[in-house]
């Protein structure tokens, strides 16, 4: 079977779980089309990463101007349905978080693909996140694209679900995905209850270059390691105020900071303020492969977020035998247990955190190891590519068949004239 996918940016280097989910989904015997709006000049560090943009094709590669003469093409061919695309893109527009000229290039983005989606035989287009990925691929079905479906991640569907307009999304795809019950809560409270069952949660996958790591004795150095991009809602300048008042009272601890973002500089003069120049360091972005370096090097990831959806990077350090102390925010209960394979605490409270670190830097080294092994556990039953690729499976195979029941063939003879692959 030969499906698609859409992403707003891909690769990219906080985005490594799509790119285990497409290669794991290969394993599994699906022929996958990578489409990205954009992406294609940002910084990559990633060799997969970087082969898999030499996979993927890019909406934007060519400028505004394809997207003009793709949307002429469409209107000539499928004048019907393009009128109908834009009436459902200019609906999408009214009281939206972007004005209504966002939508309309949403449109044209969409005539820009479909009939990539034709050439390749595609039978069903996934997109990930339920933001601008998600309505350019229910504007690809409307023009005559295969059925859609779309991956909801959070937080950002979760803060404005009624200007991203999830309710028509969810009504008009073949199905959801949730990446944890509570995501699929969430979408329980903005679908039609006729809509519910077509949410379902996949977790996202942790590849085998994590779990079949042989186990790495927790280090003796008191190390903590916090992996993310460096922005408001992962929490980072809390923690680094929690460090500081560690120094203070005497509590050797030392974090690494794995990543980079738009709070790099804020996040650096903090630092500086507290002088913890000595305990504290930044990375900036590294490969999944060092991402694994600093997680053994450390005793423990620590994850002080306000906002999330299931970070995945817990699960890499739970297959690293890691214990983790996160917030219960979101769908980290779901995987974190408190006394088992870590601790949490409540988001937003630099007291807590000080007290949660305190206490995870006064176990002995043998519990730690135990809650190392637990977490270990928990995520090979809960989040392993394969298994969860199958569960996507079985969507797109049964979507497919519900589709090719209540459909007839669509014309595409002008939509497949050639076109040099970019």
């Amino acid at each position: 079977m030969k499906i698609a996918y859409l992403v707003n940016q891909y690769p990219k280097v906080s985005h490594s779980f799509i790119r285990r989910e497409i290669l794991a989904l290969e394993r599994q015997g699906f022929e996958v089309q990578r489409i990205a709006v954009r992406g294609w000049d940002a910084e990559l560090v990633d060799g997969e990463d970087l082969r898999e943009r030499d996979r993927t094709r890019y909406v934007l590669q060519r400028g505004m101007a394809s997207l003009l003469v793709a949307s002429v093409r469409m209107l000539v061919a499928s004048p019907m349905r393009f009128l109908h695309a834009l009436w459902l893109a200019l609906a999408m527009g009214r009281r939206a978080d972007r004005p209504w000229p966002f939508h309309l290039i949403y449109l044209a983005e969409a005539c820009r693909i479909v009939p990539w989606l034709s050439r390749f035989g595609a039978r069903h287009l996934h997109a990930h996140f339920g933001t601008n990925s998600a309505e350019v691929a229910m504007l690809a079905t409307t023009l005559g694209g295969p059925p859609y479906s779309f991956t909801v991640h959070g937080p950002e569907e979760f803060d404005k679900p009624e200007f991203l307009r999830i309710k028509d999304k969810i009504s008009r795809s073949a199905f959801v995905v949730a990446i944890s019950s509570f995501g699929r809560s969430q979408l329980f409270r903005w679908a039609d209850y006729v809509d519910w069952p077509k949410v379902h949660v996949v977790h996202c996958g942790i590849e085998p270059v994590f779990h079949s790591v042989p186990a790495v004795p927790i280090p003796a150095a008191p190390r903590v390691v916090c992996v993310g991009r460096l922005c408001e809602q992962k929490g980072q300048l809390l923690l680094v105020n929690a460090i500081s008042q560690l120094a203070r009272k005497g509590i050797e601890i030392e974090l690494v900071l794995a990543g980079d973002g738009e709070m790099r500089a804020e996040l650096d003069a903090l630092i500086v303020q507290h002088r913890l120049q000595s305990q504290v360091r930044i990375t900036g972005w590294i490969s999944s492969d060092q991402v694994r370096e600093e997680i053994l090097a450390a005793r423990a990831l620590v994850l002080p977020s306000f906002a999330e959806g299931l970070p995945v990077v817990i699960m890499e350090a739970m297959a690293l035998r890691r214990p983790v102390l996160s917030t219960y925010v979101a769908g980290i209960p779901e995987l974190v247990q408190p006394g088992e394979n870590g601790w949490l605490f409540p988001a937003g409270d630099v007291d807590a955190l000080v007290a949660v670190l305190e206490e995870f830097l006064a176990t002995p080294v043998a519990v730690l190891d135990a809650m190392g092994a637990a977490g270990y556990q928990r995520v090979l039953e809960r989040h392993s590519a394969d298994i969860e690729a199958a569960k996507l499976a079985r969507l797109f195979r049964a979507g497919q068949t519900a589709a090719a029941a209540a459909s007839e063939p669509v014309s595409t003879s002008l939509l497949l004239a050639p076109e040099r692959m970019e």
